[in-house]
């Protein structure tokens, strides 16, 4: 798959072929599923905890006799029929982590990439820096690539502070660095912005020697 490649303001300043290993994989919705799926749970802190009824305080004495009351026997305030009681199988501290073949990982994220080539959802524009760190210079790229109203994912080859922080202010705009995607976070956003020497990243990252 060929794609123009642009500069910021939107002409075009030549051309590039995208890896057919990376950009031209059929879709595997399964993979790309379990990859969600892992990314998903492995945010979730897992921390909620109740106490049973051998945790909560209390409960040194009887509450009331055991005979004449009209209800039930109670031999303890710590029952779980009792306010302030203990809870039945409440929640426990656990992971949620899922874990899925390496494999699978690097299928769904080729499989995710690829879909968004199919959608032409992918530009590829020239690497660039910026002096100063300036939210309307993301903005104003977002205008010349009409990509406005969109949720936008760039992906860069290293680390470029002032990119960062110029575009961290925008709604809907996420930076990456290429090779540490996911693939969720491609799904998640309906446009990628790829630097062009990402592409070379994402090659050697995802591609059939990986």
């Amino acid at each position: 798959m060929t794609l123009d490649v642009l500069k910021q303001d939107g002409t075009k300043a030549g051309s590039i072929e995208l890896p057919a290993s990376v950009f031209e994989v059929e879709p595997n919705e399964h993979a790309m599923y379990m990859a969600v799926r892992a990314y998903l749970t492995h945010r979730r802190q897992g921390t909620a905890k109740t106490k049973t009824r051998s945790e909560v305080r209390g409960g040194g004495h009887k509450p009331f006799k055991q005979k004449g009351t009209g209800g039930a026997r109670r031999g303890t305030n710590r029952s779980p029929l009792m306010p302030g009681g203990g809870t039945i199988h409440g929640p426990v501290p656990r992971t949620y982590s899922v874990d899925i073949p390496l494999k699978m990982k690097r299928l769904a994220r080729k499989s995710a990439l690829s879909l968004r080539a199919t959608e032409n959802n992918i530009i590829v524009v020239e690497d660039f820096t910026l002096d100063t760190a300036k939210t309307k210079s993301i903005i104003a790229l977002m205008k010349s690539l009409n990509v406005e109203g969109s949720k936008v994912l760039m992906l860069i080859p290293q680390v470029d502070k002032n990119i960062v922080m110029s575009a961290r202010n925008v709604p809907g705009f996420t930076t990456f660095l290429a090779d540490k995607i996911s693939t969720y976070d491609v799904l998640n956003h309906g446009k990628l912005v790829i630097f062009k020497s990402a592409i070379d990243t994402i090659r050697q990252t995802f591609g059939d020697a990986n």
